[in-house]
């Protein structure tokens, strides 16, 4: 009897639990935590004036991170060209 007692009771609330509401908040789950980069006030002012209208400040550092890759992988490919020796293709074996 006791056991029953306590079977429909953990049956109860796992009904009571299917009922709830469970709310999450979406913005913490897309956007991650907010971080701060200190700079001095002249980089302030050029970050400023780099920035297009309505352009939000990580979409400028995007746009900068991007062109700095670019830049890099340019450099980076002019520099194997200058330095490199090269092998063609058809005297590579698997």
């Amino acid at each position: 009897m006791l056991m029953e007692i306590k079977n429909r009771a953990i049956d109860e609330a796992k009904q009571e639990q299917d009922k709830r509401i469970h709310i999450y908040n979406v913005y913490n789950m897309i956007m991650p935590a907010v971080k701060r980069i200190p700079v001095t006030e002249p980089v302030w002012k050029e970050l400023s004036e780099m920035r297009s209208a309505g352009q939000t400040y990580t979409e400028l550092l995007e746009d900068l991170i991007e062109a700095r890759k670019k830049d890099r992988l340019a450099s980076d490919m002019m520099r194997i060209e200058e330095e490199g020796i090269f092998v063609p293709l058809s005297e590579i074996k698997d």
